[in-house]
């Protein structure tokens, strides 16, 4: 979730680390890292954050009679 009051660590966004590519980090504190590796020095960055895409509703379920009024 988003918006949890308690975030669980990550180097895929702590305000320490940059990535390199798709597995690799590279962090200020402690070089290169993985991705989704964590460390004490952990402090987050809520830009780095992406949500979850939500999953996209199933119409076929619906009737014609569902979205009439």
């Amino acid at each position: 979730m988003l918006f949890k009051k308690r975030i669980e660590k990550s180097c895929s966004y702590c305000a320490y680390c940059t990535k390199l590519n798709d597995e690799q980090a590279l962090c200020i504190k402690r070089g290169v890292v993985e991705l989704n590796g964590k460390c004490r020095k952990f402090v987050y960055d809520p830009c780095k954050r992406i949500p979850v895409k939500p999953k996209a509703v199933d119409f076929q379920k619906y009737d014609s009679e569902d979205f009439s009024l």
